[in-house]
């Protein structure tokens, strides 16, 4: 019997949808560190619920690529690694390239009105909540998806914009895990902005490089980012030991 009796007036999916969601979050927001064992018994006492819609959301969170499993060990926090990001960066500017020269084969006018209106709104947007110190600004993090999404809406395969939103939150969970390392130093909105003028050009080429490299500039910060993979501090305290 779960432990948790179903909140009133929620079903076992809208349970399963709720939890799905928190966990989400949770594990995107690093909350849920990367290789942490996901104990049944936590999980039920921290977000209240019992184990049948918990598994369900589980299963959900395992094929969004944000879980997995280990045999005869149960849920785990989907683990990092360097390999892992510089794959998803790859994958992502392969599959984001073909999204948006689709989208710009198609384009009409009411789409790139959304895509200026997004990159307008993600502009006023303050990156950082502080202005000393770098603070993450939800809202803007918001907008920002708002903003990629719109960039690729318009590819007509619902199919290939959800691969790339899958894509895309495996990869935000390394930006929010390196995020006081990744962004404080970038013009972020100048390379916004540099994309949509060149889609408004029609100047398919160069909409894609400037995205395509975006995304790798970011991947390179990232990569290089001590603080959530150590073992280039121990790596480059080796080399130094060597030459001393």
């Amino acid at each position: 019997m779960d432990a948790v009796v179903e909140a009133e007036g929620q079903g076992p999916s809208t349970q399963a949808s709720h939890v799905y969601d928190r966990l989400r979050e949770d594990l995107l927001s690093g909350r849920l560190a990367p290789s942490r064992k996901l104990q049944m018994r936590f999980l039920t006492e921290a977000y209240q619920t019992g184990q049948t819609p918990l598994r369900e959301a589980l299963n959900r969170l395992t094929a969004d690529g944000l879980v997995e499993v280990r045999e005869q060990r149960g849920f785990y926090v989907k683990d990092i690694s360097r390999a892992e990001l510089a794959e998803l960066t790859k994958t992502r500017c392969w599959v984001e390239a073909l999204a948006l020269r689709e989208s710009m084969a198609a384009a009409t006018p009411q789409w790139e009105e959304q895509l200026v209106l997004a990159q307008h709104r993600l502009s006023r947007a303050p990156r950082s909540l502080s202005a000393t110190t770098f603070e993450d600004n939800p809202e803007w993090e918001k907008l920002h998806r708002i903003y990629h999404r719109v960039l690729i809406s318009n590819c007509g395969s619902q199919s290939l914009i959800a691969f790339c939103g899958q894509l895309a939150d495996q990869l935000y969970r390394y930006r929010r895990l390196s995020m006081r390392k990744a962004f404080p130093s970038r013009a972020v909105g100048e390379e916004h902005a540099a994309i949509v003028t060149a889609v408004l050009n029609a100047d398919v080429e160069h909409a894609v490089q400037l995205l395509t490299a975006q995304y790798q500039r970011t991947a390179d910060v990232i990569l290089q980012d001590e603080t959530i993979f150590p073992e280039l501090r121990n790596a480059r305290g080796a080399h130094r030991d060597a030459k001393g």
